[in-house]
């Protein structure tokens, strides 16, 4: 059993409970079956993240925001013919970064993986780009197959790599005030496992409009500057004082997310827990789900865990990890000129 310890005087208590990972979180790889794999270009900060599993897995996908961009999102729909999923794809470029699946989709062919059909295997790689075209100095530079290709070939079970790699090389938050007063983003990842051995986990890229915020402080963690450019100005004062402001521009945000569990859950079950995971987003950043992101999160259940399927419990964890996860990837990410990383704008000691 798992404990986590409280030292009395004299007493050593052991509180079985939801244990989030000490040390280095491994995050979404702590589900056993699945690899996240990055390739971050060169010439431009943008890149791809795929996430690749062992076996295929049972797969749901809800999209709240109002500027999507997806692929393969009809076939996650609950009654449709295809349950499992072979991988997921997370990439920059906007509409351009879709071409990122043709890569994964040629990786998972030389592996032999696929839905079966009468003509060979069929690989079945649901994904989604957030917009990242306006950081850098070429907005020609994108994620195409190649970026997909060799993100595959990169996945691994080891802990995540996080901050300003694969999708979250151009990731940028606070863009309510416009992009010179924003951020850098990321991609994060975090994890919790019960005693019984079930398993929640998510990775995040963040590039939203709104402010990263800490549930537990209300603080804002990385979001809109003030003039001096180290000040965060705070957006929901913004918005209620109703102060002017420069308007986000359409397709140019959105946050992205892949939750798993090791639980054994049908397609329904799995939507309905990506649904709830949205709350982690509504927790973190602030606002989210706007007309102008394309905020959506994938669900994957790997089935491997053999105990009882609590889905109140997946989905309330679901929304804890998602919300960890934004913070962890605001928090990992560099800077770029122009777009200042958390641990930039920190007092020392902070």
């Amino acid at each position: 059993m798992q404990c986590t310890w409280w030292t009395l005087p004299g007493l050593a208590v052991c509180l079985a409970g939801p244990v989030r990972a000490q040390g280095v979180d491994p995050g979404l790889t702590r589900v056993a079956g699945i690899r996240v794999g990055h390739h971050t270009l060169d010439t431009r900060p943008t890149g791809c993240t795929v996430v690749l599993l062992d076996e295929p897995a049972v797969a749901g996908v809800d999209v709240r925001g109002a500027a999507p961009g997806t692929h393969e999102i009809a076939l996650l729909r609950p009654g449709n013919t295809v349950e499992r999923v072979d991988a997921i794809f997370l990439s920059g470029g906007s509409a351009f970064g879709l071409a990122t699946a043709t890569g994964v989709v040629r990786y998972l062919e030389e592996h032999h993986r696929g839905y079966v059909t009468g003509a060979g295997r069929v690989p079945i790689v649901p994904g989604a780009i957030i917009f990242d075209l306006g950081v850098g100095d070429d907005p020609t530079v994108r994620p195409d197959a190649s970026c997909g290709y060799a993100a595959a070939m990169a996945a691994s079970p080891d802990p995540v790599e996080r901050g300003s790699v694969g999708v979250g090389a151009g990731a940028t938050v606070g863009k309510l005030l416009g992009m010179d007063r924003a951020m850098k983003g990321g991609v994060g990842s975090a994890s919790i496992a019960l005693p019984n051995g079930l398993v929640v986990a998510a990775l995040v890229v963040v590039n939203a409009v709104g402010d990263v915020i800490d549930p537990e402080t209300g603080r804002v963690v990385a979001g809109a500057r003030g003039a001096d450019g180290i000040r965060l100005v705070d957006v929901r004062r913004i918005l209620r004082a109703g102060t002017d402001r420069t308007a986000a521009r359409a397709l140019q945000q959105t946050t992205l997310a892949v939750v798993a569990t090791n639980a054994s859950l049908t397609r329904a079950q799995m939507t309905r827990v990506a649904q709830v995971a949205h709350d982690g987003y509504a927790r973190a950043i602030s606002p989210a789900h706007t007309p102008y992101d394309g905020d959506a999160i994938f669900g994957l259940a790997t089935g491997t865990f053999d105990g009882a399927a609590d889905l109140l419990t997946i989905g309330a964890l679901a929304a804890d990890v998602v919300a960890d996860a934004i913070l962890d990837a605001v928090r990992s990410a560099r800077g770029l000129p122009g777009l200042p990383a958390v641990a930039e704008l920190a007092p020392a000691g902070h």
